[in-house]
């Protein structure tokens, strides 16, 4: 049975108010995939060329651009990983599910967690990334957050013993939470969310017990207390500059790009920003609530930006808006949104809108949302019709430079991660029968451990391909 019948044919879901078949209906589903069955990975004889599907996830990209995805994807095996989630995603269509289904993130790698604002003005750390989410096994997201652990732990030189430690320990942590989180009232599990606060007095007190060192704990905090100045006026600093006396965003090729040095001729232009006066005035509508403050700004300028690893190539513009005055901004990006990679071996989204896709399955996974997200379908300059969902470019984000961190920070990150995973599982699935197939013993655990191993020694072989393919010309590569 492919993974599309299994998510299909759902077994039907209890009443959620008996709790009793609820859990039964969780530890029934250890009958259909054993939880040690979630263990290892070995590529079947008919796996499709790695090369070949990102080469057919270019097709509808900007040509410009796919050179800068590779030279991204080139300087290490966790770039890569970051840029390869269709290929996992075919992998992860072949391996055991329990057939208990939630929003998935679909690209629930270490880089895809941070923390932000919440329109309370708190900070809290999340998934932060959602351009593949649709409804599906929850075991995908793990094991591809478990396997970039083990990806990134092999970057950064650790040990075999301590890639173990990490593997399971983000396992352990997204257990044990929706344990918690099954076990709490009905409110309690749906408020739960890790504010910033709660983080800091987590870091604390794994330095107390000497998990943790103090220039650890000082590089985390430092982190997040960064964060808290990237808002719409550090945005507007860092891009925007003055021409002629008005504020426009400032050129950075390849990576930025105004709009007036990508449509010269002043026609075009003009058209081109009317495109983005109309894309804005009409996502209004898909804003939450209906009277809101996006409403009393104005279009100022717009430019291309490449942003991310695996969304190279695709349509991003930043977009700089005043509200009262020339030093009240706000800072937008409009990114294009196509067909979740889980789209292929999974039942269709419900929403023919990808940018409604990307922006519904966020506002279900997160525990607070960006209040200017919302989604729009347009037709460009170019007469193609697209989808799109926009954001504020900063909003008190900041996250972990996977670069830099060492073993102990890594299992503190990793740990949170699989935390704010299980909380997002726990929200927009089954939480009693998600814990009770989990158990309390460590037997999945182990399996995705014994997983994550064997993943990475398969996404060292596709990098291997992949830079093969750019050596051989078959990738064109922007200079580094």
């Amino acid at each position: 049975m492919s993974t599309r019948d299994d998510v299909a044919e759902q077994l039907a879901p209890p009443p959620p108010t008996d709790f009793g078949l609820r859990a039964e209906h969780g530890r029934a589903a250890r009958r259909r995939a054993p939880r040690s069955s979630h263990a290892g990975w070995a590529p079947p004889p008919d796996r499709p060329d790695p090369v070949a599907l990102l080469e057919e996830q270019e097709v509808t990209r900007e040509p410009d651009l796919v050179p800068i995805r590779h030279r991204r994807m080139m300087v290490s095996p966790f770039t890569f990983y970051r840029g390869a989630a269709l290929l996992m995603a075919t992998d992860l269509a072949r391996t055991p599910v329990s057939g208990i289904v939630t929003q998935v993130c679909g690209d629930a790698h270490l880089s895809n967690f941070g923390v932000f604002g919440t329109p309370e003005r708190a900070m809290v750390f999340d998934i932060n990334d959602f351009d593949e989410t649709l409804p599906g096994p929850w075991e995908w997201d793990v094991k591809r957050l478990v396997a970039s652990v083990e990806v990134a732990g092999r970057h950064r030189g650790f040990d075999a013993g301590q890639r173990r430690d990490l593997d399971l320990a983000v396992v352990r942590a997204y257990r044990e939470r929706l344990l918690r989180l099954a076990g709490s009232g009905v409110l309690a599990g749906w408020y739960d969310r890790l504010d910033a606060d709660r983080v800091v007095a987590w870091i604390e007190t794994e330095h107390r017990a000497k998990r943790l060192g103090r220039k650890q704990v000082e590089r985390m905090e430092a982190d997040l207390a960064k964060a808290r100045t990237k808002d719409s006026t550090r945005a507007a600093a860092k891009l925007v500059e003055v021409v002629d006396g008005e504020p426009r965003i400032a050129a950075s090729p390849p990576l930025v790009v105004p709009v007036e040095d990508l449509v010269p001729l002043a026609r075009d232009r003009e058209r081109a920003e009317d495109w983005m006066r109309g894309l804005i005035a009409s996502y209004l509508s898909t804003l939450q609530p209906e009277r809101h403050p996006m409403a009393e700004f104005s279009y100022v300028h717009m430019a291309r930006k490449v942003v991310g690893v695996g969304s190279v190539g695709t349509r991003a513009w930043v977009v700089l808006l005043r509200g009262r005055d020339e030093a009240d901004t706000l800072v937008l990006q409009a990114k294009q949104a196509e067909r979740s990679v889980l789209e292929r071996f999974l039942p269709p989204s419900r929403y023919d809108n990808h940018g409604e896709r990307v922006v519904r399955g966020q506002r279900l996974m997160q525990a607070a949302g960006d209040v200017f997200l919302g989604w729009q379908r347009v037709a460009g300059v170019d007469g193609v019709v697209r989808d799109y969902y926009l954001r504020q470019l900063y909003d008190w984000k900041g996250g972990v430079d996977v670069e830099v961190m060492d073993a102990a920070g890594a299992r503190a990150y990793a740990q949170l991660c699989g935390e704010a995973l299980a909380r997002a599982h726990a929200r927009t699935g089954d939480r009693i029968a998600l814990a009770a197939y989990l158990g309390r013993s460590d037997v999945f655990d182990r399996a995705v451990a014994d997983f994550a191993a064997d993943y990475a020694d398969q996404n060292d072989r596709d990098y291997a391909a992949f830079l093969d393919a750019v050596a051989s010309g078959r990738l064109a590569a922007a200079e580094a």
